[in-house]
């Protein structure tokens, strides 16, 4: 029997095969979970379906989650179709391009309200329609969402995303106080950086990923797979003791003060 037999997930955010919500999603799966899957408009709804046809998704529709309305649609629909939810997966996250170039000073109030807005208020909006469902589920329910380093240490071209991130972080430690007493878990995985289609926006990726192989502990970069598998731990039973938590999943660049001064097995005499 899998680790999630018998339970039911709602996934927000798969674009394509190389999202961290793909991942999670695939694992999931993988694991028994029956899940719904939504895709935000028409365009990314040809690139979702099929992956929602591996994934054997029993739910699939489309959901914007900068609008209040359809968010309620999506929580009515899943209401009719299951009746629960035991975890729900939050994936979302956006900025202005143009926000991500030059200094964060020069950002825009129109950038700023639009980032913050669907990168972090969405959360609060999601999880205020799905907690009726998610206090319905037998196990230990659960909302995880994915945020990034860059909340708690200023990250180049990262900008108006950095704080829309650490906004996000602090969301979820608000809405685990709020949701806790209905036995409801908030969490986010801190996830390292992956090649993904948001990323991609991101100036520097390239060498953001070099320097990653180099600095972090375990000398690699992190995959979806495995932030897939540490979000297993997060939405199971495994953690049904956390809650409020931002789980770091980037091979340990996080404990880093600085770069390596020479090679891996060498030494300054070498």
């Amino acid at each position: 029997m899998g680790l999630l037999e018998g339970h039911r997930g709602l996934v927000v955010g798969i674009a394509n095969a190389r999202s961290l919500a793909y991942g999670i999603a695939r694992q999931a799966h993988a694991e028994g979970a029956e899940l719904a899957v939504t895709y935000q408009n028409e365009v990314l709804r040809r690139r979702v379906e099929p992956l929602a046809s591996d994934l054997r998704a029993s739910y699939v529709g489309a959901c914007d989650l900068s609008t209040d309305e359809a968010i309620a649609d999506l929580a009515s629909a899943l209401t009719r179709h299951w009746g629960r939810l035991d975890f729900v997966v939050h994936a979302v996250a956006s900025a202005k391009h143009e926000e991500l170039e030059g200094r964060f000073v020069d950002t825009s109030r129109e950038g700023f309200a639009y980032a913050l807005d669907t990168s972090a208020y969405s959360l609060v909006a999601l999880a205020r329609a799905t907690e009726p469902l998610l206090k319905a589920s037998e196990h230990s329910p659960s909302l995880l969402t994915l945020s990034y380093y860059g909340a708690e240490k200023a990250m180049p071209s990262y900008n108006v995303m950095g704080v829309a991130k650490a906004a996000l972080e602090a969301a979820v430690r608000y809405l685990a106080v709020d949701l806790g007493p209905g036995g409801v878990r908030v969490n986010a995985i801190s996830a390292g950086p992956v090649k993904t289609l948001s990323a991609a926006g991101v100036r520097g990726l390239r060498t953001m990923l070099a320097h990653m192989e180099t600095a972090a502990p375990l000398r690699r970069n992190v995959t979806i797979d495995d932030i897939g598998r540490a979000a297993l731990f997060a939405v199971s039973p495994l953690g049904a003791g956390m809650t409020g938590e931002i789980l770091h999943v980037d091979a340990g660049y996080n404990v880093v003060g600085a770069a390596p001064a020479t090679p891996v097995g060498t030494s300054e005499h070498d």
